[in-house]
């Protein structure tokens, strides 16, 4: 584990210098009176599926009811040509290793690898595995922008490239199906379990379908993924969109309805036009792991400077990972844009003369811009202007276990709603909720969103204006009063106690694995 949790984190940790004996009673008097909201209880006596509190429980790889995979090399960079020296450019033998090496793992032995394109995987089960994170290193000399050059703009039209937000040289590249299977009939609730549709010919039981709704004229799905309370969202038009997918475990062929095993995260309404169609992806399975990411030692110039020193890239994929990664001096670090996936293990580190106004090195840290994915064991080294990211489309996200020196987590406007950050040491505290995205887009945060067990040197308080009331903030380091309504603001400070459970996201999962798939 990566983590390094600080001292004012833990008050056994402070009192440990003072005598065994305070140390005991300490933590004998926390453990006897632990801290437990409402929302959940001890262990989840206190939750439903209509609860402002979402479930969680199926975010990362096979939403969660597999283990990441052991992988066996079938075959080595170095049966393709590469060196490994950190100064022969071995692209040429890494693509040719991808290239001829579908749907196996790849080993990149202990050595420095210089990468100057693109390595692109788009085929399903087809992995890279290096010897560890500070074993195999790829070294990356030139910007993307500078291999394939990909100029755009900001949304104030500001010239700069479109790796400042997208792009890696490590890319997973997919499509999720667009097989239409059929249009939903009726509406439903959140937490509901079936659908009426149209036609269920085609469907089986077993079957992961994706539900998919867009906004109206009116803007009334991002009304709703705000919960009545969007903010200015003038240039937001209907871009607001939901997507969601669940296993079919039943079918009523005469009345055309079909049992799903998870609870509806959103209402289901005829006006957003909502239609399921399969969820597979042409891309799955594939894994990067073990492996350094080192780009050079230049002067980050500031926020829509970034030329593209980019690590990696999730795109249109579903159940692929990254595991045990080392990240040095990258303008930015891993993009998702995909469903089931799980980054487990990564690393921020950076020597980079910072730029003066947020003493950032980088631009974005994570960005988990599909559904259900999960950010599990993770350590931030350095500040990015923003850390972890949740943007358009983003839902069901879960960033877990994790630290850094000053964590920020990033909403992006755009109607993301229903992510978790849970059992998170922030370090100093003092950017929480700072965030981005252009003007009149909506509030950066919408609905249910959840903070839980979040950790800091400096309190926190209710982020004024940032999101709707209907958000869910339990355990954060505060001195703030409580507030609990359970049709409005729900804010549980920690006041010098133990939340339990600590990990909302394992509690969640751990509950749903005794009583069911």
């Amino acid at each position: 584990m990566f983590r390094s949790r600080s001292a004012t984190s833990h008050p056994a940790n402070v009192l440990a210098a003072t005598g065994l004996g305070l140390l005991v009673f300490v933590v004998s008097a926390v453990a006897a009176d632990p801290m437990v909201s409402e929302l959940w209880g001890r262990n989840g006596e206190t939750w439903s599926t209509e609860s402002r509190l979402p479930d969680f429980s199926w975010a990362g790889y096979h939403r969660g009811a597999k283990r990441l995979p052991t992988l066996k090399p079938d075959c080595s960079v170095k049966d393709f040509g590469a060196v490994g020296d950190g100064k022969t450019d071995d692209t040429k033998a890494f693509q040719k290793a991808i290239a001829r090496s579908a749907g196996k793992t790849i080993l990149v032995p202990p050595g420095t690898y210089v990468i100057s394109d693109f390595l692109t995987f788009n085929t399903t089960g087809t992995s890279l595995k290096g010897a560890g994170s500070r074993q195999s290193i790829l070294k990356f000399p030139t910007p993307l922008n500078d291999v394939k050059p990909n100029w755009g703009a900001t949304t104030d039209g500001s010239r700069t490239s479109n790796y400042s937000w997208s792009g890696g040289f490590v890319a997973i590249k997919g499509s999720m199906s667009e097989k239409y299977s059929a249009d939903v009939t009726a509406d439903a609730k959140r937490g509901a379990r079936s659908l009426r549709v149209s036609d269920v010919n085609g469907l089986k039981v077993g079957d992961d379908f994706r539900l998919q709704m867009s906004d109206t004229s009116q803007q009334t799905l991002a009304r709703y993924l705000y919960a009545g309370d969007p903010g200015p969202m003038e240039n937001l038009g209907r871009r607001s969109r939901v997507s969601f997918v669940a296993r079919i475990v039943g079918i009523d062929a005469a009345g055309k309805r079909i049992d799903f095993d998870r609870p509806l995260r959103t209402d289901v309404r005829r006006e957003w036009k909502p239609r399921i169609s399969s969820a597979a992806s042409t891309v799955e399975e594939v894994g990067i792991e073990d492996l350094g990411f080192e780009f050079p030692e230049e002067p980050y110039q500031g926020h829509f400077t970034e030329v593209g020193y980019n690590a990696m890239a999730f795109n249109g994929v579903r159940h692929c990972w990254a595991r045990n990664l080392w990240i040095h001096n990258a303008d930015s670090g891993i993009f998702v844009r995909g469903m089931n996936v799980t980054l487990s293990g990564i690393e921020f580190d950076s020597d980079r003369p910072p730029e003066r106004s947020r003493k950032a090195t980088g631009h974005h840290g994570i960005t988990l811009s599909g559904q259900d994915n999960l950010l599990n064991g993770f350590e931030f080294r350095t500040r990015f202007m923003h850390d972890i990211t949740v943007t358009h489309g983003s839902a069901g996200n879960v960033a877990a276990d994790g630290s850094g020196i000053d964590l920020c987590f990033d909403h992006h406007r755009y109607a993301n709603h229903a992510n978790l950050f849970t059992d998170i040491d922030l370090g100093e505290g003092t950017r929480m909720f700072q965030s981005g995205g252009g003007s009149a887009l909506g509030r950066h945060a919408g609905a249910w969103e959840t903070f839980w067990n979040i950790r800091s040197r400096q309190p926190q308080t209710w982020p004024e204006g940032w999101g709707p009331d209907l958000m869910n903030m339990v355990g954060l380091s505060s001195s703030a009063d409580a507030v609990t309504d359970r049709n409005g603001r729900w804010f549980e400070p920690l006041k010098n106690r133990q939340l339990t459970p600590a990990n909302l996201h394992q509690a969640q999962l751990a509950k749903r694995m005794k009583t069911g798939p």
